[in-house]
């Protein structure tokens, strides 16, 4: 796999600009520099942004698929793709556009982050990768290190739903369900004794890789392609590495000379927690919270991490809250618009609604949607009752559901 068209430089602390490090190794522990112990700062990737050709790299492409499309501003993607990205943004009403991520290959956005991580793994010589995941992240990162020809460790839920656990163990991962609170010690001991590579968080409060937002950020150059720059992104939030990745894209647009501004970016999190929102409210780098009860279990996180802060309070956005109740009704919406989402997945529609008619006067707004529902709660469990063949029967069921000549 060919790397030299990347122009990443190096990493650059986000806790404090001024304390810069080398591209390799990758820091998969937030800054060494400004951490303590109770706040960890994430890094991010820097570039050499005066080498973009900006007219050669949004040009539009016969082919969109894959990361390598935007190479230059991503980290060396020294694994091999699935084909990620290049996902259909449909327009569920007027001025209304949902961003399907699960068009992806492992059907969620975390193939983007997986497509950098695991790149960084084999650019660092890693014997494999570990992760600790409720599922997303956790199937992404199989498929990835399988394609890559890596081992892969996942750390899982006690209660992982039976499909997404059938998927983690059809890429031959060594899945572990373990206690919530037990995956991130454990690990870290896989990390430091047997020097696998992690591809999700070690630190008490969220940093995450290096590398993964970088993949993120085609989300926002995706969108630029398709619509320019809308008035504001809502984007279902967990850690909030998903919502900075976006906010980074747009700048680095802007950046470019490609656009004057950058939307409003709005984190969508669940009720039972909304860390983010807590960190926010308290005018902290990040905060640790008590998760409720939730079925949006992809993004029902008990911690947050800076880099989310970044993105709401540097795009002018809001730290959205919604309960399950908004989230089923959001769900249920897409899915008359024929598209079938995790519940966790329907955030961004939910916050948008939660504000009332959208405001469409700085441009169209765009809604996150980030994994299929095949990944919810519960699924497989339905059975729909079976009708007699005759036609009296069909007709009742029919009419049952609204149907009549």
């Amino acid at each position: 796999m060919a790397t030299a068209d990347s122009l990443a430089t190096g990493q650059r602390s986000l806790g404090d600009p001024d304390f810069d490090y080398p591209l390799w190794p990758p820091l998969t522990a937030g800054c060494p520099r400004t951490g303590t112990e109770e706040i960890s700062y994430p890094v991010e990737v820097d570039y050499a942004y005066d080498k973009v050709d900006p007219a050669s790299l949004f040009a539009p492409a016969p082919t969109r698929g894959g990361l390598e499309r935007w190479a230059p501003l991503l980290p060396p993607l020294h694994a091999p793709g699935l084909g990620e990205g290049a996902t259909p943004l449909v327009e569920i009403e007027p001025g209304v556009y949902v961003k399907d991520e699960s068009r992806n290959p492992t059907w969620s956005h975390k193939d983007r982050l997986n497509r950098c991580t695991t790149s960084a793994a084999v650019g660092a010589g890693a014997p494999g990768i570990a992760v600790a995941s409720s599922g997303n992240h956790g199937a992404s990162a199989a498929a990835y290190a399988a394609r890559a020809g890596l081992p892969c460790v996942v750390f899982t839920g006690p209660d992982v739903p039976p499909n997404v656990d059938a998927f983690l163990n059809a890429y031959g991962a060594v899945v572990l369900p373990v206690p919530w609170e037990a995956r991130w010690p454990l690990l870290r001991q896989v990390v430091e004794r047997l020097g696998l590579h992690p591809v999700s968080n070690l630190t008490t409060t969220h940093t995450g890789h290096a590398y993964g937002p970088e993949g993120y950020k085609t989300v926002a150059y995706e969108i630029f392609q398709d619509v320019g720059v809308p008035s504001a992104v809502f984007v279902p939030t967990g850690y909030g590495e998903l919502l900075f990745g976006v906010w980074k894209g747009f700048s680095e647009l802007r950046r470019l000379g490609l656009t004057d501004r950058v939307p409003r970016i709005h984190s969508c999190e669940v009720a039972a927690s909304g860390p983010l929102a807590r960190a926010i409210e308290l005018g902290l780098p990040a905060a640790h919270v008590t998760v409720g009860p939730s079925d949006a279990y992809s993004i029902a996180s008990p911690v947050s991490g800076y880099r989310g802060v970044v993105a709401v309070r540097e795009s002018g956005g809001r730290a959205l809250t919604l309960d399950d109740r908004r989230l089923a009704e959001a769900q249920h919406e897409l899915s008359r618009a024929g598209l079938w989402t995790e519940l966790s997945a329907a955030a961004g529609l939910a916050g948008l609604r939660s504000l009332g008619e959208p405001d469409l006067s700085d441009g169209p707004v765009v809604c996150l949607s980030t994994s299929s529902g095949f990944k919810d709660l519960g699924v497989g469990t339905r059975r729909t009752d079976p009708v007699a063949p005759e036609w009296d029967a069909v007709l009742r069921r029919l009419r049952a559901a609204g149907l009549t000549a």
